[in-house]
């Protein structure tokens, strides 16, 4: 549980709502998470289970284990439940073991318990019926449960994007091949700056740095791609960059738009910069050749991301 919530909520700034313990319980954990453990093709997060394991979970394990085994079987009990207080103390987690012992083959519950009394409960058995459709429709109840999930994060988080993309950790990070032939295609007609370090940047040696993080886009469109330093691009990681930095990174993204309309043929280049259109809202191409209104395009959807992502808890005012 604390593996699968750790990417949205540590990783991605998702907030599981004011009365989540499992989200509270992480942060009371003390994880060095290194970038070895964050690697998108372990989908068993093995890594990162272990980091977890590592800790002392004695008072989590206790506090999940006093309410969720109880809280998840009372929908399949809710008739025998009749009367039970669901409200502050423990009566329903108390009254559930016994009741589903005795339903279990009558009503066939998700599971029943090792024990009747509450406070010695040490496992669950699965119903048989239950376990053999699981097993032959987990897809099924997989593919329910994730859209559950979205369901249940965008409400609490409404004003986020791509909500769906940071509910689960990513099984790999998409290719920036073509973004970076963009960016070489640029270089090479001219010099440009890296916007943090002021160093002139070479062609054949740069790192593409997500202006906005990636960690909070969840996507590589080209017009929050700046060409960077290898080095200051790691050391930037995903932080908010301090405002310090905004007019120059439109700069460079205008040279970008005006050196790669010389090189390229008009139906090349209207299909590479169709993100600016579309996701800064400029409704005309000359617009995207003038620096201002650019500029003034960037500031209506940047500036509004930048105030999101730090009341998310993105760290600000990053600096080289």
């Amino acid at each position: 549980m604390l593996a699968n919530a750790w990417f949205p909520h540590t990783f991605f700034k998702l907030s599981f709502g004011t009365q989540d313990q499992v989200a509270q319980k992480l942060d009371a954990l003390e994880l060095n998470i290194t970038e070895p453990i964050i690697r998108f093709r372990d989908t068993d997060k093995t890594l990162l289970r272990r980091a977890i394991a590592a800790q002392d979970l004695r008072d989590v394990v206790s506090h999940l284990r006093r309410y969720v085994p109880f809280r998840l079987i009372a929908p399949f009990l809710e008739d025998q439940l009749a009367g039970v207080s669901r409200g502050k103390g423990n009566q329903l987690e108390v009254a559930i073991p016994a009741i589903a012992n005795r339903c279990f083959n009558s009503d066939k519950p998700l599971y029943r318990f090792d024990s009747e009394q509450h406070n010695r409960c040490q496992a669950v058995i699965i119903h048989p019926a239950w376990a053999s459709y699981l097993e032959e429709h987990y897809g099924i109840v997989r593919g329910w449960a994730a859209w559950e999930w979205l369901t249940y994060m965008q409400k609490r988080n409404p004003s986020t994007p791509a909500i769906a993309n940071k509910l689960f950790m990513p099984t790999r990070r998409d290719s920036l091949t073509k973004q970076t032939d963009y960016w070489k295609l640029v270089l090479r007609s001219q010099s440009l700056r890296c916007i943090y370090s002021q160093q002139v940047i070479d062609p054949s040696r740069f790192s593409l740095d997500h202006y906005l993080p990636w960690s909070f886009v969840a996507h590589d469109q080209l017009w929050n791609l700046v060409p960077t330093l290898p080095e200051v691009n790691s050391a930037k990681s995903n932080n908010l960059p301090s405002n310090e930095y905004f007019a120059q990174f439109v700069t460079v993204q205008h040279s970008g738009l005006l050196a790669t309309r010389e090189a390229l043929t008009a139906g090349r280049w209207e299909t590479q910069i169709e993100p600016f259109i579309n996701d800064l809202g400029i409704s005309a191409l000359d617009e995207l050749l003038d620096v201002q209104r650019l500029g003034n395009a960037y500031e209506r959807i940047v500036k509004p991301l930048v105030s999101l992502a730090t009341n998310q808890g993105f760290s600000v005012e990053w600096r080289y």
